[in-house]
């Protein structure tokens, strides 16, 4: 589960990217990829949060020696990814026009 929420964190902030017409480099790392995105369109993430969801697109995606990943912490990598995903739709949704009363 917390590979698959930092690869929805990926995602959503490389489509931030591509739509900025923004060129980024060939990584998982999710807090070299949001300060590539301009200050006003970065989520509201502490950096603790990125670096572990960082981790999960390598250090826990295969066997190996590191702590299991425990429910809460998969809930917590799910919220972000949560509310990344709600942040970055926010800017990419256009503006609904208003209907006009008659």
């Amino acid at each position: 589960m917390c590979f698959h929420a930092q690869q929805c964190v990926e995602k959503y902030v490389k489509a931030l990217l591509v739509l900025k017409s923004t060129p980024f480099p060939k990584t998982h790392d999710l807090g070299v990829l949001t300060r590539t995105l301009p200050e006003s369109w970065q989520p509201d993430l502490a950096p603790e949060q990125v670096r572990r969801l960082s981790d999960y697109a390598t250090v826990t995606r295969y066997p190996g020696d590191y702590e299991p990943v425990t429910l809460a912490e998969a809930r917590a990598a799910i919220a972000i990814a949560r509310k990344v995903r709600k942040h970055v739709r926010a800017l990419l949704s256009p503006a609904k026009p208003r209907r006009r009363r008659t």
